[in-house]
């Protein structure tokens, strides 16, 4: 059956820890579907336990990324791998909820191109995680929801669904981190497409270390910050603008 939504999930030797999250998307999520697990090396740790998982669940497969190491890219070559119109970006760590998948990708479906989980919305929730990494995002995408109208008050969340169309229409540009998740939904606003959130509860995780760098990719953050704010944008003018700076 071909899936309605593709999961992608970026993982760096996460081991048995993935085995949860795989766990909770098999018991949370309806609509037909497949699970990527992205990895950059045949020695990550992740890469066997998931081999053995997709053996008795075929709608989950591990994925090697070819396009170079770093969440971004290992997001990256997961949406273009994707069968299905929908892609969901969920993190390898446990922290989303997987039951809220559904209701992202039916967003897309009806014709928003970029669905949010938002920590943010009412409704919404952190619990745990840095004080200052959360204060920052916190006032990132409250800024851009008040200020920069994008339609999320979580734009810096990675939790989203996105139209696999409309990412192949604007492209991404992204090679550090997270901040894929803020670069397409800044190009969303620019090009005036809809952008939904449903609120989210995200947990900070309860096994192995986080990858989160975030001294190192706050500039990259902010590039797509201050895109966000930008004047209305055509299609052809954003490929310009992409041609221009390659």
């Amino acid at each position: 059956m071909t899936p309605r939504v593709s999961i992608v999930i970026p993982a760096y030797n996460e081991g048995l820890a993935i085995l949860a999250v795989l766990d909770r998307i098999a018991d949370s999520v309806s609509l037909p579907h497949e699970v990527m697990v992205v990895y950059d090396s045949p020695e990550d740790t992740t890469a066997p336990i998931v081999d053995d998982y997709a053996n008795s669940n075929h709608q989950v497969q591990g994925v090697l990324n070819t396009y170079g190491r770093g969440p971004a890219n290992a997001i990256r070559f997961g949406i273009d791998h994707a069968h299905a119109p929908v892609v969901v970006v969920t993190m390898a760590d446990g922290s989303d909820d997987p039951r809220q998948i559904d209701d992202l990708a039916r967003l897309i479906e009806r014709g928003v191109v970029v669905a949010a989980a938002s920590r943010y919305a009412p409704g919404g929730q952190q619990v745990g995680g840095p004080a200052f990494k959360s204060l920052l995002s916190r006032l990132a995408g409250l800024s851009l929801f008040w200020l920069g109208r994008v339609g999320t008050r979580d734009a810096t969340n990675s939790f989203k669904a996105y139209s696999r169309d409309f990412v192949r229409e604007v492209g991404i540009e992204s090679r550090h981190g997270f901040e894929l998740g803020l670069e397409l939904t800044a190009k969303a606003r620019r090009l005036r497409r809809p952008v939904a959130e449903i609120p989210t509860i995200w947990l900070e995780r309860d096994q192995g270390v986080t990858n989160f760098k975030l001294a190192a990719w706050i500039p990259h953050y902010l590039h797509w910050y201050l895109f966000a704010f930008g004047p209305r944008l055509t299609v052809e003018a954003l490929g310009e603008r992409r041609k221009a700076q390659e």
